[in-house]
């Protein structure tokens, strides 16, 4: 993810700007998942994930997270099951790793063994994950 947030500033003028300004930068995470298996990756994501995130908005790393779903069913080629929008404090912080998230997994999780298997089976019932940072368009009005 830092790689390729790097990347696309590089690439992108608006984002490097955006970047620079020291504006909330927001990403866009999609989940798909294998039929039948919907109901068990949001479990997951709810037992070990979510409670990453919140102490995240907690520090202030995060300043909001949102979580859909779609209303409904589109083509295979173009479905995603969860997305979770992320507004982080700025392009920087987006980029940076989490230097507490070690220690706060520890602290959230003591049953290692069993989170580190179950965010296995999360991402295993998964078909696709995309991380897509995304920025507001000028209509110009």
């Amino acid at each position: 993810m830092r790689i390729a947030l790097a990347l696309l500033l590089a690439a992108s003028p608006a984002l490097a700007d955006e970047a620079a300004a020291g504006k909330p930068f927001v990403v866009e995470y999609y989940y798909k998942a294998r039929w039948g298996h919907f109901d068990e990756f949001v479990k997951l994501f709810q037992k070990n994930h979510w409670p990453l995130l919140k102490r995240q908005k907690e520090q202030g790393r995060i300043l909001e997270v949102r979580a859909q779903v779609p209303r409904y069913h589109g083509t295979e080629d173009g479905r995603w099951d969860y997305r979770v929008t992320l507004v982080f404090k700025d392009a920087a912080t987006a980029a940076a790793p989490w230097l507490e998230q070690e220690r706060v997994t520890r602290e959230l999780y003591p049953d290692q063994p069993t989170f580190e298997a179950e965010e296995r089976r999360r991402f295993e019932i998964l078909l696709a994950h995309w991380d897509l940072p995304v920025t507001e368009a000028d209509l110009g009005n």
